[in-house]
């Protein structure tokens, strides 16, 4: 059983001894550093030929960190970019864990990756169930963990509960848990939570991740992004592949980020849609309940959810069916759509 953390936190005690002593990979792009203009590039075997991207990209990705950092407010050396947060996570796993020997916790119903990445990793998972409202059980949590327990992840909005964790709850858990804490912020910028990167100086074993997929719509360029202590990123960036983000999505992803007006124009419509949806469904008879939401897809209760799942997919509509999930039975997730998508929805809805 975990007692909380015991004076000051260590991070050297939990990453992997062969993490520690591992000397990173140093690709030709790390190597120099010069400001002069107009470089001649003949140390990466690369196509001289130009056609945009027939360069290696920036292995730092210092440029759109930079632009990270002022929307974020947290200085780039704080932050790890990623393939989606699929690799920030396995990362994580990597520097973290001692394969058939330690464990990570989750808290089901979640977001499915944890255990995947787990079990890729040959890491135990131990789960301690949601409470009836969805919320962590801080005590069974602690009373679960024991010295091999090295991450427990947090992900708030949940996936697929929708709902934020309380604040204190978080508190407690960052406070008491002996490892590492990851926070998953996938869905964050649909909620009016404040954001976790915000305590990043306040907590040495917190990790907070977010993604461009979801409320930045680059689902498709696959960016994830990691913050964290200076001493967790360097660790992290030891075991990540040297251009692990391609030029294409740096690329894109700048051009996003310089248009948040736009995106959060985007957002205030979604958080609209989701409203109305919520309105619609609840005068649906066999909808039997329509879960608080803060992220951009709904958790609905319905009589029969393989009956309404099937009678969708006939109708060419296709939403998630969770109720082999713990604590979701006859649960259907609806991602909000646009007003059109959203509206044919609630049509075939009351076709049913």
């Amino acid at each position: 059983m975990s007692s909380g953390q015991s004076g000051e936190f260590n991070l050297n005690s939990l990453i992997r001894d062969n993490i520690k002593a591992l000397k990173p990979y140093s690709s030709a792009r790390d190597e120099y550093n010069s400001e002069i203009k107009d470089m001649v590039f003949l140390d990466a075997n690369e196509n001289p030929f130009n056609n945009g991207v027939n360069r290696y990209p920036d292995p730092q990705q210092l440029k759109l960190k930079e632009l990270l950092s002022k929307i974020k407010g947290v200085s780039g050396k704080k932050m790890l970019l990623g393939n989606g947060s699929d690799e920030v996570l396995d990362l994580v796993f990597r520097a973290f864990c001692e394969p058939k020997e330690d464990n990570v916790i989750t808290l089901p119903p979640t977001y499915g990756m944890y255990e995947v990445l787990a079990n890729t990793n040959a890491i135990e998972v131990i789960k301690v169930e949601l409470s009836n409202t969805f919320q962590p059980k801080v005590d069974a949590i602690l009373e679960a963990s024991n010295k091999n327990s090295k991450i427990l992840f947090l992900c708030s909005p949940n996936n697929p509960t929708a709902n934020s964790f309380e604040a204190s709850t978080i508190e407690k858990l960052l406070k008491e848990f002996n490892g590492v804490v990851v926070i998953d912020e996938a869905y964050i910028d649909f909620s009016n939570e404040e954001s976790w990167i915000s305590k990043l100086g306040e907590f040495p074993n917190l990790i907070v991740t977010q993604t461009l997929s979801k409320a930045y719509g680059l689902a498709g360029i696959r960016l994830g992004i990691c913050y964290a202590s200076v001493q967790i990123i360097e660790t992290l960036k030891k075991i990540k592949p040297p251009y692990n983000v391609n030029e294409l999505t740096q690329q894109k992803a700048m051009q996003r980020l310089s248009n948040l007006t736009e995106v959060k124009n985007e957002i205030e419509i979604l958080k609209e849609e989701r409203e109305k949806l919520i309105l619609e469904l609840s005068g649906i008879d066999f909808i039997e309940k329509i879960y608080p939401s803060d992220a951009n897809f709904l958790l609905v209760k319905v009589d029969d959810a393989n009956k309404r799942y099937d009678g969708l997919i006939a109708k060419g509509i296709v939403i998630r069916n969770r109720t082999n999930q713990p604590l979701c039975e006859n649960c259907l997730r609806f991602t909000v759509g646009t007003s059109t998508e959203n509206n044919k929805l609630i049509k075939t809805l009351k076709e049913l």
